[in-house]
């Protein structure tokens, strides 16, 4: 039995230590945002955030994640209210399929988190790992700096200065 803290809540689970985190999301949490592509880390579907880093969770055993913060795309915002990354993806209407968009938001995420103001450049090669066949890349680029402008403003609001001090 181990803790496990995901998107600001702790949880339970019994699980094998070597069991992937993607099938405790999925399974067990029936946090369905990150979806199974390969299995192998090399396709991006099932990335999440762990204390700040894009991960596959496809690769990443429960072991290594004792006392980490996980955050999935459930845990950014929601349909009544979506996170500032997840109104950007809609409005530049960056999803096709959408296999693998939850993948790609989390780790624009988690870009965004380090680098509010990334070049195409940046942005490009931290989507990298991802596949997508779908044909909107140059949506899903205007939708990460979309997103920056999003957090940018968002951190200005009143709402936000009361909440931070």
């Amino acid at each position: 039995m181990m803790t496990l803290k995901v998107n600001g809540q702790d949880h339970q689970i019994d699980a094998d230590p070597d069991t992937p985190l993607l099938y405790v999301l999925r399974d067990d949490l029936k946090l369905n945002a990150a979806k199974f592509g390969c299995g192998l880390g090399q396709c991006g579907a099932c990335t999440v955030i762990v204390d700040g880093k894009a991960v596959f969770s496809c690769v990443t055993p429960l072991v290594l994640l004792e006392g980490k913060q996980v955050t999935t795309l459930e845990g950014l915002g929601s349909v009544a209210a979506p996170a500032p990354i997840q109104r950007a993806f809609m409005e530049e209407q960056a999803a096709q399929c959408g296999y693998c968009i939850a993948g790609m938001m989390m780790r624009a995420q988690a870009l965004l988190q380090r680098n509010s103001k990334p070049t195409d450049d940046e942005v490009r090669a931290e989507l990298a790992p991802h596949l997508c066949r779908c044909g909107t890349h140059m949506r899903i680029l205007r939708a990460v700096h979309r997103a920056a402008r999003l957090m940018d403003t968002a951190e200005l609001t009143p709402e936000r200065k009361g909440s931070a001090q």
